[in-house]
This record gives structure tokens, sequence and C-alpha cells, in this order.
């Protein structure tokens, strides 16, 4: 039996962007920035508002190892796929990572349902 931890990470990254998706976008004034383009204008450079900064972190999905910056900046980092960056989080997670230890009475209960279902076979 075979299992990557990097395929996990990617897989949740997935599951986060469609959830996102699924979740849908509020259409209203104030989503749609109504305000914003008639003091702006139609045409006109709409990165450097609040509004449009403060709805892109709030409204984009952010996955941690899809790198989104232009081809040149990402050459320039490197150039690392998704499936690479996956593999290195997943590496430094399994090297640096210390879970908290399950309390005794939850460890034995545990035990005692595998051994319970390894005994009805």
């Amino acid at each position: 039996m075979t299992f990557s931890f990097a395929q996990l990470l990617m897989d949740a990254e997935m599951a986060k962007m469609v959830k996102r998706a699924v979740a849908g976008i509020d259409v209203n004034d104030e989503m749609l920035a109504v305000e914003v383009i008639k003091t702006v204008g139609a045409g006109k450079d709409f990165l450097a508002q609040k509004h449009t900064r403060q709805y892109m972190a709030k409204e984009q999905s952010k996955p941690r190892n899809i790198d989104r910056r232009m081809r040149g900046a990402w050459q320039n980092r490197g150039g690392k796929d998704w499936a690479q960056r996956a593999e290195e989080e997943a590496r430094t997670i399994l090297q640096k990572h210390k879970p908290t230890p399950l309390p005794a009475t939850v460890q034995n209960k545990l035990r005692d349902i595998v051994l319970t279902a390894e005994n009805q076979d």
C-alpha cells in the first residue's frame, strides 16, 4: 500500500478551493463596488483601492502550494510546480511537526476498539 503526503496536501488544497467556489459570491452593491466604480471611473485602475484589496483578500482562494505569480517571477523563485511545492511542505511537516499525544484514556479506548475489530474476523 502506498500513500503520498504531497498528494494529500494537494487534495486538501483542491477541496478548500472547491468549497470556496461552491459557497458562491454575494451579489450586492458593496460586493460589486458600485460606489468605487463611480468614484474611480470605469476603465481605471481599481487595484490600488482599499475596497479591491479587502475583497480580494476575502474572496479569492489562497492555496499554499499553488504559485500564482507571473511566469517570469515564478521562474525566478525556482519554477517549482504544485507537486514539488506540496512535496517540500509534506517533508517539512513530517520533519518538524510534533503532535500532542492523545490522553492515555483515549489511547486505551482506541486500542480496545482495534482489538475488538481484529477479533471479530
